[in-house]
C-alpha cells in the first residue's frame, strides 16, 4: 500500500500536508505523518474487514482520557475537515478501510530504551494507574468480547498445551494453567472496568536520553481494550518489564510501587499477581506456538518466546514471598493478620519471659557495622579463628561479658560467597542483620519467651552458619501465627527436641554454643522474628540485602519487644548520605567537585574493592593512590608500629630516613643520587620547580598543555589543566605550552612514521619564545605520560627528542611519575623508561605511600647542590619517621607481591577485552594505554569527544558497581587506573558491565 496514497486522503480529509513513512503493525496499516511545522500524527487504515465497533470504542476512549485526564500521555484524535472521527476509504487495491488519525506521541518505544530503571518503570506503572483511573466510567458494547488476549478467559491455554513438545516446559505451561485456574473464583470476585489490556513494551514510549532522564511520554495503542478487574491491566504490563530484566522481582516491585501511588490496590488484587503474569507469558508463547503451526516459514512469529522462555526457565521465588514483597512496597501487612501480631508483641512487651533468664535492659550494644567495625579484615574471607572473636571489643578483659548486637545493621562480617547475589565480589551483597544478638558465654542456656512449638530443629554445620538451630512457632491470643529462630546453638538441642515438641513459656529448651558447635562464631545467640514462612520455611535468610529491606524488614520485623526491650534501644541508625552531603554543602567550598550525580558514601575498603555505609561492595577501578590495595594489612602494621614508638622529622638521624632513600634510588637510573621527602606529589613539583630555577637561574617553563601538577599556586602556573579551565586565571607570561604528544586526535597521527620527532619539534618556538622574553628556559616539566590530558601514551622516542632540545637550550627536564611510576605500567617500572629518556629529576606522589600524605624528588648531585646554595629546605612531615617507613613498605610490597607483573598481566587482558568492545560498539573511539593506565576514547558518531557518552558510561558503572574516572580536554575518555592489586575477576567485571552499557547506548 502506497504512502502516497494515504498521504493524498490525509491531505483530502484532514487537511493536513505531509510525507508519510510507514510504522510496524501485525495487521493494520499505520503511517507517520510529519507536517510542514514539525507536528507529527499516525494514519491508521484499519484492515479490510475491520469490526467498526472496535475502533468506534478506541476513538471513545481516547476522547473520555481527553475529557478526564488531559495530562495523561495518550494520544487525542483528531477530526476531519467536516467533524468526523473515522472514513470509510478504499485502499488502492480497492480494498475499503476504516481509516482515522490521532497525535503523534514523542519518543521511541519502551522495549528499544535502556537502561530501564527502577524510577523509569515506576512511571509505567503511574502511567498505567492514571489510565486506568481515567477508564473507570467509561462504557461501550465493544468491551464485552470473547478473545484471546483477555486473560480472564485466558483459561483456553490449557486445552492446547500439547502444541508444545518440549516435556519440561509444557509442564511449566501446564503448572501455569494450573495456578491460574486455583485463582479463578478471586478473579472473578473483583469488580471489571474498561482496560488498556496491551501495555507491552512496544505501547509504552519514553523520552530522554544520556545525561537527560528517562520519561515515559506515551501510552499507545488501545486495541486490545476489554472489561476485565484492573489488576490484569497491570499483570499484563508486569509481564513485559520484568522479561530481560537484570532484578526481575525489583523491576516487579517498581512497577507495583508506581501503580499503588496513584491507584491504591488492595491486598487481594496483589495476591493475583504473580500468577496473572505468568498466565499471560503463558497466553504468549502458546498463542505463537500455535500461529508458527500455520505459518512455519515465518521465523518471526516465535521469536517473542525468546525472553518469554528466559524468564519462565529461571528459578523465581515463592509465589507467597512474591505477594509478601509486593504488599511491603505497598506499605500493607506482608501477610493477613501481620499488623495484628505487631500490635501484640508491642502490647505485651515487659510481659514476655526473659530470653537469656535475665533483664537485658541494661546490657550495653557493641557494633560490627560498616562503620563502626573493622571485622573482617578480609570483606571476602574470614576465616574461623576470626570469627571465633568477632566482637570481643565489647566482651570485656576476659572475654566473657554480655552485650547485644544491633537489628539491621550492616555487617560484613557476612563474607562467604553464599552471601553474594551474582559472580563477581562487587556483585549485590546480604550484609543487614535481620536479628538481635545476645552475646554471652557458651553453654548459657535459653528461656522461651512464650508458649511455643517447634517448628525446626537441626544442626547447619557449615562453616559460618548457624550450628544448631530452632524455630518456633507461637500464636497471639487471637490466634494469629508467628514464628521465632533461635541460632548458633549447641547442636546437643537436635537429640532432645523434635519438630511438634511444645515448649511452654519460661522453659529452658536449649543452649548457647562454642565457636566449635556454633558455626564458627563467639558465643552468642541470634535471635529473629518471622511473621510468616511462606517461601522461607525453614530456611530463613538471617541477612539481606540492603536494596531489598522493604521486604525483609516487614517479613523479620525487629524483634525488640519479644526481648523486653525498646525498639530504639537495639535498632541500628547507620549514618545518613544526605546529613552528610549537607554538611559538606555548608562546611566546605564549593568547587570541591563530588563524583557522580547521585555521590557515593564509602567507609570500607580491601584491595581494589570498596563498600558504602550499607556495606554495597564496589569495584575500584579509579584510584591510583591505593597502590598496593586500600587496607593493605602491612601498611598497617608499619604505621601502626612506628607510631607506637615515635614520630620525627628530618632535623634528627633515624636508619627509616635512609633506608626509605635506599628503596627508592634503587629503582631510579645511577645519575639520579639525591632524595628530597615532602608530604606529596604537589609540594614535589613545587619544590621541583625551584630547583630547576635554582640550578639554571631562569625561570620559564615549557610544559604540555592540559597538563596537571598540583593544586598550590606555583604548579597551578604550570598546569594548563587547571589555569585554563572556567574561572581560571590563563597562563603566566613565563610558561609556554605545547600540544601533548596525542597521535589518535593530535597534528600527527600513527600513519605518520616520524610523529614522535614532530610533537618533539614543537618544543622549539616556545624555547625561543621564553628566550625572547628575557625569562630564559628553566625546564620542561610533563607528566610522562599525560594523564588528565585523555591517558595518552606519546609516540616512542619523544620524550629524548624533547630532552636533547631542553638541554641544548640549557633547561632541566623534570619527569612527573605521579600517575605512572612505581610498575603501574607493567612492563616498565616508570614512563621515562618506556620512552628511553633519562630526566635531571623524578617525582613522585601519593601512591609511595598508599595514601598516606609522601612524596619524593629524586634528582641528581649536580642540580641539589645549586639548591643547596639557596635557603634551608625543610618540611616538617617530609621525611618523617612514620612516612619513610611506609613508603619503604609499599616498595617492598610491590616486590613481594609481584604487583608489577599483576599490572602487566591484568593490562594486557585489560587491554584486550577493551579492543574487543571497540570492534563491536561504534561509541569506542580509541583504546590506549599500558599496563593499568588505561584509557578509552569515547566518540560520537561524527568522530567528535563525547562528553555526554562518556558521563553517561561512568554514571552506569558506577550503578554497576564500578568506580571509574574520565579526562580529556573534553572530558570523554574513560580513565581506569586501579590499585595495582586487581584480579583477573575484576577485568571481566570491567569488560561485561561496559559491554552491557555500551549495548544499551547501540540500543538508544
Amino acid at each position: 500500500m502506497t504512502a502516497l496514497h494515504w498521504a493524498g486522503a490525509l491531505q483530502d480529509h484532514w487537511g493536513i500536508t505531509a510525507e508519510l513513512t510507514r510504522l510496524d503493525g501485525e495487521y493494520d496499516l499505520n503511517f507517520r505523518a510529519v507536517d510542514g511545522g514539525g507536528q507529527g500524527y499516525v494514519l491508521k487504515a484499519m484492515r479490510p474487514g475491520c469490526a467498526p465497533d472496535l475502533v468506534d470504542m478506541q476513538i471513545a476512549a481516547l476522547k473520555h482520557i481527553a475529557n478526564t485526564a488531559a495530562h495523561l500521555p495518550l494520544p487525542r484524535v483528531i477530526s476531519t475537515s467536516d467533524g468526523s472521527t473515522c472514513l470509510t476509504i478504499p485502499d488502492d487495491t480497492g480494498a475499503e478501510r476504516l481509516v482515522w488519525v490521532q497525535t503523534q506521541l514523542p519518543g521511541r518505544c519502551y522495549a528499544n530504551s535502556a537502561p530501564k530503571t527502577a524510577d523509569l518503570i515506576a512511571q509505567v506503572g503511574s502511567t498505567l494507574a492514571g489510565t486506568t483511573q481515567a477508564l473507570d466510567g467509561f462504557a461501550h458494547p465493544a468491551l464485552e468480547r470473547d478473545f484471546k488476549w483477555d486473560l480472564m478467559a485466558a483459561s483456553w491455554v490449557a486445552k492446547e498445551t500439547s502444541c508444545i513438545t518440549v516435556t519440561e516446559r509444557r509442564a511449566v505451561i501446564e503448572q501455569i494453567c494450573a495456578d491460574f485456574a486455583e485463582i479463578m473464583p478471586q478473579l472473578r470476585a473483583l469488580p471489571k472496568q474498561a482496560i488498556h489490556n496491551d501495555a507491552n513494551d512496544y505501547n509504552i514510549l519514553v523520552t530522554g536520553n544520556l545525561t537527560q532522564p528517562r520519561m515515559i511520554s506515551g501510552l499507545i495503542d488501545l486495541g486490545d481494550m476489554c472489561a476485565a478487574p484492573r489488576i490484569c491491566d497491570l499483570a499484563i504490563a508486569a509481564a513485559y518489564v520484568v522479561l530481560d530484566h537484570d532484578r526481575p522481582q525489583a523491576a516487579l516491585a517498581a512497577l507495583v510501587s508506581g501503580y499503588h501511588a496513584v491507584s491504591p490496590l488492595t491486598p487481594a488484587e496483589l495476591d493475583l499477581l504473580w500468577p496473572l503474569l505468568r498466565m499471560r507469558l503463558a497466553v504468549s508463547i502458546v498463542n505463537s506456538t500455535l500461529m508458527a503451526a500455520d505459518n512455519p516459514d515465518d521465523p518471526y512469529v516465535t521469536i517473542s518466546q525468546a525472553p518469554a522462555w528466559r524468564f519462565l526457565d529461571q528459578p523465581a521465588e515463592h509465589a507467597s514471598l512474591i505477594a509478601a514483597r509486593l504488599r511491603a512496597v505497598c506499605a500493607m501487612p506482608v501477610v493477613d493478620g501481620a499488623d495484628h501480631v505487631l500490635t501484640y508483641l508491642e502490647t505485651h512487651s515487659g510481659e514476655f519471659a526473659p530470653l537469656m533468664g535475665c533483664d537485658l535492659t541494661d546490657v550495653p550494644m557493641g557494633s560490627l557495622s560498616v562503620e563502626n567495625s573493622t571485622w573482617p579484615q578480609n570483606p571476602f574471607d574470614m576465616p574461623l579463628a576470626e570469627a571465633a572473636l568477632v566482637g570481643s571489643e565489647f566482651a570485656g578483659e576476659h572475654g566473657q561479658g554480655w552485650w547485644l548486637g544491633y537489628y539491621n545493621e550492616p555487617r560484613l562480617i557476612y563474607a562467604a560467597p553464599a552471601f553474594r547475589k551474582g559472580p563477581y565480589k562487587a556483585s549485590d551483597r546480604r550484609t543487614v542483620h535481620l536479628a538481635v544478638d545476645v552475646f554471652a558465654p557458651a553453654k548459657q542456656p535459653l528461656f522461651a519467651p512464650m508458649d511455643g512449638q517447634v517448628a525446626a530443629v537441626e544442626n547447619r554445620d557449615d562453616h559460618l552458619d548457624y550450628g544448631g538451630v530452632i524455630i518456633l512457632k507461637h500464636h497471639t491470643d487471637t490466634g494469629l501465627p508467628f514464628y521465632t529462630l533461635y541460632g548458633h546453638l549447641d547442636p546437643e538441642c537436635c537429640e532432645r527436641l523434635s519438630v511438634g515438641d511444645k515448649i511452654a513459656k519460661g522453659q529452658a529448651f536449649c543452649q548457647l554454643g562454642t565457636p566449635d558447635q556454633n558455626g564458627g562464631w563467639s558465643p552468642h545467640v541470634h535471635f529473629q522474628l518471622a511473621l510468616s514462612t511462606n517461601g522461607i520455611e525453614a530456611d530463613w535468610p538471617g541477612v539481606a540485602d540492603p536494596d531489598d529491606l522493604a521486604l525483609w524488614n516487614a517479613l523479620c520485623p525487629n524483634p525488640a519487644a519479644l526481648l523486653n526491650l525498646t525498639a530504639d534501644k537495639v535498632s541500628y541508625q547507620p549514618t545518613d548520605k544526605s546529613t552528610i552531603l549537607a554538611g559538606r554543602r555548608a562546611h566546605f567550598g564549593g568547587n570541591l567537585s563530588l563524583t557522580y550525580s547521585d555521590p557515593v558514601m564509602l567507609v570500607r575498603g580491601w584491595k581494589h574493592h570498596l563498600f558504602d555505609e550499607w556495606g554495597r561492595p564496589y569495584l575500584d577501578a579509579y584510584n591510583n593512590v591505593p597502590h598496593v590495595g586500600h587496607a593493605h594489612p602491612r601498611i598497617q602494621a608499619v604505621a601502626a608500629d612506628q607510631l607506637r614508638r615515635m614520630n620525627s622529622n628530618t632535623r634528627y638521624l633515624h636508619p627509616a630516613q635512609t633506608s626509605f632513600a635506599d628503596k627508592v634510588l634503587s629503582k631510579m637510573p645511577d645519575h639520579l643520587e639525591v632524595c628530597f621527602f615532602v608530604n606529596s606529589g604537589t609540594e614535589a613539583n613545587e619544590l621541583a620547580l625551584r630547583l630547576a630555577r635554582a640550578h639554571t637561574g631562569a625561570k620559564g617553563m615549557v610544559t604540555p598543555d592540559h597538563g596537571y601538577h598540583g593544586n598550590t599556586t606555583g604548579v597551578i602556573d604550570v598546569s594548563a589543566y587547571k589555569f585554563n579551565a572556567n574561572g581560571g586565571v590563563g597562563p603566566s607570561d613565563w610558561v609556554e605550552l605545547v600540544e601533548v604528544a596525542d597521535d589518535y586526535r593530535g597534528s600527527y597521527r600513527r600513519d605518520d612514521p616520524n610523529r614522535a620527532q614532530k610533537f618533539a619539534d614543537l618544543v622549539d618556538p616556545a624555547i625561543e619564545r621564553l628566550q625572547a622574553s628575557g625569562h630564559g628556559l628553566a625546564g620542561f616539566i610533563a607528566e610522562t605520560f599525560p594523564s588528565v590530558g585523555g591517558q595518552i601514551i606519546p609516540p616512542k622516542g619523544y620524550l629524548p627528542a624533547v630532552y636533547d632540545k631542553i638541554r641544548a637550550a640549557g633547561g632541566i627536564c623534570i619527569a612527573d611519575e605521579v600517575q605512572t611510576g612505581l610498575g603501574r605500567l607493567g612492563e616498565y617500572y616508570f614512563g621515562f623508561e618506556h620512552q628511553g629518556a633519562s630526566p635531571d629529576i623524578v617525582v613522585l606522589g601519593k601512591p609511595i605511600g598508599n595514601g598516606h600524605p609522601l612524596g619524593v624528588l629524586v634528582t641528581t648531585r649536580a642540580i641539589a647542590e645549586s639548591f643547596a646554595q639557596g635557603p634551608e629546605f625543610f618540611s616538617t612531615f617530609g621525611g618523617s619517621t612514620l612516612s619513610c617507613r611506609v613508603g619503604t613498605e609499599v616498595l617492598k610490597i610491590v616486590e613481594d607481591e609481584g604487583l608489577q607483573e599483576n599490572a602487566r598481566l591484568r593490562g594486557t587482558d585489560l587491554i584486550t577485552g577493551l579492543k574487543d568492545l571497540k570492534t563491536r560498539h561504534s561509541a569506542i573511539g580509541d583504546v590506549r594505554g599500558m599496563g593499568l593506565f588505561l584509557g578509552v576514547e569515547l566518540i560520537n558518531a561524527d568522530g567528535t569527544e563525547a562528553t555526554d557518552i562518556c558521563a553517561y558510561v561512568k554514571n552506569r558503572m558506577r550503578d554497576h558497581r564500578i568506580l571509574i574516572g574520565s579526562e580529556g580536554p573534553k572530558d570523554n575518555i574513560l580513565k581506569i587506573r586501579p590499585p595495582l592489586t586487581i584480579d583477573a575477576e575484576g577485568v571481566a567485571m570491567i569488560i561485561e558491565s561496559l559491554d552491557h552499557i555500551l549495548t544499551e547506548l547501540d540500543a538508544a
